[in-house]
């Protein structure tokens, strides 16, 4: 009789295969397929994943995860060991996954990839309509798989369960009650100071200049172009089809800076963290991140305390100049970096910076997870969301490309995604506590262009492992305590206090 181990091993690896090649078409559909591939793309993704969900919820896995958990029977599941944590997060999986019909998967696939195209050609013609029927077929459906699924309190949590195992909508509601407490007096402070100058971001970037600058920064930060690649599409994004191939994408504005520049970086945090999964949990359900909340911190650990530190600017600042001569040749590093960190309520997310994002966020959560529970309906989602955006951050959008239509995620189905961005910013400000701990010296390093210390902490505590732990499991084990918001908002006084002056006018 073959090992039980290798036995589940053998028989999970050409359904990863699968959900890669998937992976491979959506990718290609966002960045260089023709928009008349759209239908045909609809059908070979439905094919694929529905295939990969009827070989996955199989009897037939069922038995060799049986076999193979009798096998691990001993091992601490909570341990290093990759049998006991494989079998653990597959039996998870497996589960949840058998309470989900493969039509309805095929339905569903089918739906985003028409979606997609939807909210593209809806984004670029400013026109909700033209989206708004998809939408409500993607809210019907994702409404019908988490009854499927089942959930104790609201639908809403069968959604976030996808991406984040152990939490409940409460409980992210609650975090973001207390978060917006001690937030909202910090956004009406800095509000109530004489505001930073970010001329020098406005002025003329040339393209090709911006993506030879923002690539040579994904480098020296630790991307391997050997196992990846950066192109265009309409919303930046991350996808993985092995730890020998991870893809990014960006967007570019020639007369706004930072829109790729640090969509390159955040993008760049998660492709990191894929390029550094063990090797050994490739084509198996281990080979990806611990949760979206901890892939998320990843990027915005590298986005925010990393790319709009000081210290990296002392490094990278004669470098943009020698890039741009005309746009920044008069600046100089102190007003630069008081530019990238102004904070000003504004209608963009991905383009927000640190201090309003998550209020983006939890517009968005609320949103979302209305559309769920039936008290948001979808065509009066654009009034809503203007009116959010008044309450939460004070400003409208003039129109529904930079308002309801300006993220992908809801095209993509992805109801139960937005949280996972602030809950990877409470936990990037909580590793980087720890992270300052262990490397003392961290930023006269980054000062010098050295990246290496802080990539090969995180490869150490948090790549390498991809799903070996949950979430909470991984950060009480890195950082020695549960998530809490108050690492990021300790940041968030010290840092933006100094840039506003706070304490002096307090």
């Amino acid at each position: 009789m073959s090992d039980p181990i290798e036995a589940l091993r053998a028989h999970l690896a050409p359904i990863d295969d699968l959900e890669s090649a998937a992976a491979v078409l959506a990718w290609d559909q966002e960045t260089f397929m023709p928009d008349g591939g759209a239908e045909a793309r609809a059908h070979q993704l439905s094919t694929l994943q529905s295939t990969a969900h009827e070989r996955f919820v199989s009897d037939e896995t069922g038995t060799l995860l049986d076999r193979a958990a009798d096998a691990t029977a001993d091992a601490d599941p909570e341990s290093l060991r990759d049998d006991a944590s494989l079998v653990r997060v597959t039996r998870r999986d497996y589960e949840r996954a058998r309470r989900v019909p493969s039509s309805l998967v095929a339905e569903l696939s089918e739906a985003t990839s028409r979606a997609k195209q939807a909210w593209k050609k809806a984004r670029a013609e400013d026109d909700f309509t033209i989206f708004a029927p998809h939408l409500e077929t993607l809210v019907d459906l994702s409404v019908e798989k988490a009854e499927a699924i089942g959930y104790e309190a609201e639908p809403y949590d069968a959604l976030l369960q996808e991406f984040e195992p152990d939490l409940t909508t409460a409980e992210v509601a609650d975090t973001f009650t207390a978060l917006r407490e001690d937030l909202v007096p910090l956004v009406d402070a800095i509000a109530d100071s004489p505001q930073l100058e970010d001329d020098v971001l406005h002025r003329s970037y040339p393209q090709p200049a911006q993506r030879t600058f923002g690539e040579q920064i994904l480098a020296d930060l630790g991307y391997d172009f050997d196992r990846g690649r950066q192109d265009v599409s309409a919303h930046p994004f991350t996808t993985s089809f092995s730890v020998g191939d991870v893809r990014i994408t960006t967007r570019y504005e020639k007369d706004y800076l930072p829109s790729a520049l640090f969509s390159m970086i955040h993008e760049g945090g998660h492709a990191l963290y894929e390029q550094g999964i063990d090797p050994a949990l490739d084509r198996t359900p281990l080979g990806d991140g611990a949760s979206l909340g901890i892939h998320e911190s990843q990027a915005r650990l590298w986005e925010n305390h990393v790319g709009r530190s000081r210290p990296f600017w002392r490094h990278y600042f004669p470098k943009l100049q020698d890039a741009f001569p005309d746009a920044v040749g008069d600046a100089s590093l102190d007003a630069f970096y008081r530019a990238v960190n102004r904070v000003e309520p504004s209608l963009i997310r991905v383009e927000a910076d640190e201090v309003t994002y998550n209020l983006h966020v939890m517009l968005r959560f609320e949103l979302e997870r209305g559309l769920i529970d039936g008290t948001v309906a979808v065509d009066e989602l654009p009034a809503r969301w203007n009116e959010a955006m008044d309450d939460y951050l004070g400003v409208v959008p003039d129109t529904d490309a930079d308002g309801v239509l300006q993220d992908v995620h809801w095209s993509m189905g992805s109801f139960g995604y937005f949280p996972t961005y602030t809950l990877g910013t409470l936990t990037a400000a909580q590793l980087m506590d720890t992270v300052r701990e262990e490397i003392p010296d961290l930023d006269a390093r980054l000062a010098e262009g050295d990246f290496d210390p802080l990539l090969d902490w995180l490869r150490t505590h948090v790549h390498q492992h991809g799903r070996k732990h949950t979430a909470p499991q991984l950060l009480e084990r890195v950082t020695g305590r549960a998530l809490s918001a108050t690492p990021w908002l300790q940041y968030a006084r010290d840092k933006f206090g100094a840039l506003y002056d706070l304490d002096e006018r307090a």
